[in-house]
């Protein structure tokens, strides 16, 4: 790690604040916790955080809600945390922004795994280069900015973090499956090919006749897609 990162907890049950708290202070992260969502919000706003776990159900202000307001300003990673497994829940929840969801009762050495997971896509290690430029394409994660020939492309979150996943990995084959751990980070069941496929769709149609540029998004056909430069 390259410091200590920082995690807000925010639950109204103290006893899984403290759960959590004590399994990541283990791992070497810095913890604060809130009962209440506008305490979290508070402490959010006094000192951000470098990830946060949001409770859904919390007095004061719902985790919904203090989701949508960090990310008026914020693209630090979320996890947000349930006892509720309705399907609804998880869509709104990664609809908003949040980069996992975790249902109660949940593991603690999951759930820290699910965080280590989550901050490797959004901490790389310094040596990773947080912009990628091929002929006519530039990437980056820093800006959170797509140009193509030149223009600025309008591309949702999710949509660029395909894009430069791919391409920080010319040629390597990757499953849809594989797709969703490392950009998504979750199994999104039921959809899970479907949403990659509609991504990548979107990507071709966004970056049309890249081909001339040497490199392009390719399907192989019955495992997944590689970004080819050629």
């Amino acid at each position: 790690m390259r410091e200590q990162l920082s995690i807000l907890v925010a639950d109204d049950d103290s006893s899984i604040c403290r759960l959590i708290e004590l399994y990541l202070k283990k791992e070497g992260y810095e913890v604060r916790t809130a009962g209440r969502g506008d305490d979290a919000l508070a402490s959010f706003r006094r000192n951000p955080p470098d990830m946060a776990i949001l409770d859904i159900m919390m007095p004061g202000v719902d985790g919904v809600e203090v989701l949508k307001t960090m990310r008026r300003t914020s693209r630090i990673p979320v996890i947000m945390l349930t006892a509720r497994d309705e399907t609804i829940d998880k869509i709104l929840a990664l609809e908003l922004g949040a980069d996992d969801y975790i249902t109660k009762p949940f593991d603690g050495k999951e759930l820290v795994a699910r965080v280590k997971a989550v901050l490797r896509r959004t901490h790389p290690p310094e040596e990773v280069e947080d912009t990628l430029a091929f002929p006519g394409l530039t990437v980056s994660l820093r800006e959170y900015e797509c140009r193509y020939e030149g223009q600025r492309i309008e591309m949702p979150r999710r949509e660029l973090e395909v894009l430069y996943f791919l391409a920080s990995h010319p040629g390597q084959v990757f499953t849809r499956d594989e797709l969703l751990e490392q950009v998504w980070g979750f199994d999104f069941a039921g959809e899970s090919s479907r949403t990659v496929d509609v991504h990548v769709k979107r990507l071709r149609d966004k970056l049309p006749d890249s081909e001339k540029h040497g490199w392009a998004i390719r399907t192989v056909y019955g495992v997944g897609y590689k970004f080819e430069v050629y």
